[in-house]
């Protein structure tokens, strides 16, 4: 053979070699670029399972920054009525979950309410309307009034209560506030609906009737809610307006407080209030409420226990239509329990044997809650405990000694510590006897009660 032909039979074998090792290069590369794409993609879709897919917002721009641009044309109007009907429904979803309320337009109203059809009541706040979400969860509508100049700034003061209290909390016991709506010309908020209305239809109205167990678990869920907006919350919330219109019930009859239109958030560090008009519902607003003066968390407590007298006895705290002695029903149970007739007490409510005992024990608490001293009210996690049956109730002090006396002792029953001196040797010898048994009856509550309020 030539040294040609072995020049080119070498170059022959080493472009073979060559091109066999490129083509094994390329098929190694190409069954890696195979495999990191499945591995990618496998991640992408156990990704994709656990968090959904990529939402866009086509929102961003359709909900007004201020009231004045609520007004802006019909292209916008179209806009925003599209949130609710296009993808972005799964957001507004997600956000009731995370239970956030949502800022609604006017138009969106009209459709959840179908421009307002189903009208459920009215009253001097305005007029409630029922609604229903995308999602199928019914809702009531309160369209708030706007009135005069005056008016105006007292439902925009409420509005903001509502939304500054009850909008940042949730218990099993608080009615729900989904969202809200706020233009130049509606105002509204828009509540969780609550199948059975308030419970002043069930203790006044004759032709509506509820168990005396359901009355009792209404109590107790009330007092919890109460328990809840005073201590466990971030800032304490003080309600102001207990009474039965503003207690609402499911379809369970669990009971939920609403109208927080009167509602104050307070620092846990100042216990005290100051007071400039006066507030709450007459016959369930404390005493101290108007005064003008310092209040705390414990007008709640007066006002629950007048609510808890009508629980109980299944009528109004006052009934201009009986006897004398009997039209103010706390007063009148005080006068039984102290000549010992609290079993004419029961008759005439007309409980059977079963719930006597409950409700006697309702009774106390609520005669503990309406003191009308503040210091001598309990806080509401004692409340809870006394009905529930988990703390023993003393004998209560006489709520209507103020009636015969204007120097009563005046002490804290729930921390042990007196707020001032009893003035008992300045008092009339009519008078001397009864202060010393009230001030041994709440000697000893005191100690019993010896906790921190």
């Amino acid at each position: 053979m030539s040294s040609g032909d072995s020049t080119q039979s070498n170059f022959q074998d080493s472009a073979q070699s060559t091109f066999q090792a490129w083509l094994i290069a390329v098929i190694v590369i190409s069954c890696l670029s195979v495999a990191g794409t499945a591995v990618g993609a496998y991640f992408l879709y156990k990704c994709f399972t656990k968090h959904g897919l990529p939402q866009i917002n086509i929102n961003s721009n359709s909900t007004p920054a201020n009231p004045s641009s609520a007004t802006d044309g019909d292209e916008k109007m179209t806009a925003q009525n599209s949130w609710i009907e296009d993808a972005t429904v799964e957001r507004f979803l997600n956000n009731i979950a995370k239970e956030k309320p949502i800022r609604f337009t006017r138009q969106q109203l009209a459709g959840l309410t179908r421009n307002y059809t189903i009208r459920l009541g009215s009253g001097g706040f305005g007029t409630v309307y029922k609604g229903q979400l995308p999602n199928g969860v019914q809702v009531a509508v309160k369209v708030l009034n706007t009135g005069g100049s005056e008016d105006k700034r007292l439902m925009e003061q409420q509005f903001m209560a509502e939304i500054g209290t009850i909008g940042r909390t949730f218990h099993a016991n608080l009615v729900r506030l989904y969202g809200f709506c706020y233009d130049s010309i509606v105002r509204a908020l828009i509540y969780e609906f609550m199948d059975k209305g308030s419970l002043d239809t069930y203790l006044f109205d004759k032709s509506h009737t509820i168990a005396w167990d359901k009355l009792h678990e209404i109590a107790i869920g009330t007092a919890k809610a109460l328990s809840y907006l005073h201590d466990e919350c971030e800032q304490r919330i003080i309600h102001y307006d207990i009474k039965p219109t503003n207690i609402l019930l499911d379809h369970n009859f669990t009971p939920k407080v609403a109208d927080f239109g009167l509602a104050k958030l307070c620092n846990r560090e100042n216990t005290h209030v100051s007071m400039t008009v006066g507030r709450g519902t007459p016959g369930y607003a404390a005493p101290e409420m108007w005064m003008m003066g310092q209040v705390t968390y414990k007008c709640d407590v007066y006002s629950f226990g007048i609510l808890l007298f009508e629980i109980a006895g299944r009528r109004r705290s006052f009934d201009a239509s009986l006897e004398e002695d009997e039209r103010w029903f706390p007063k009148w149970v005080w006068e039984r329990y102290e000549n010992g007739e609290m079993e004419k007490v029961m008759e005439t409510i007309g409980v059977d044997d079963e719930h006597k005992g409950e409700t006697e024990r309702k009774l106390m608490v609520a005669l503990w809650c309406v003191q009308y001293q503040p210091e001598r009210r309990p806080p509401m996690d004692k409340v809870v405990k006394m009905l529930e049956g988990e703390m023993e109730i003393v004998p209560p002090l006489n709520p209507f000694q103020h009636l015969l006396s204007s120097s009563a002792p005046s002490k804290d029953l729930w921390s042990g510590t007196s707020l001032s001196s009893s003035g008992a040797d300045n008092q009339g010898l009519r008078f001397h006897s009864l202060q010393q048994q009230q001030q041994q009856q709440e000697e000893e509550a005191a100690r019993f009660y010896s906790l921190p309020v």
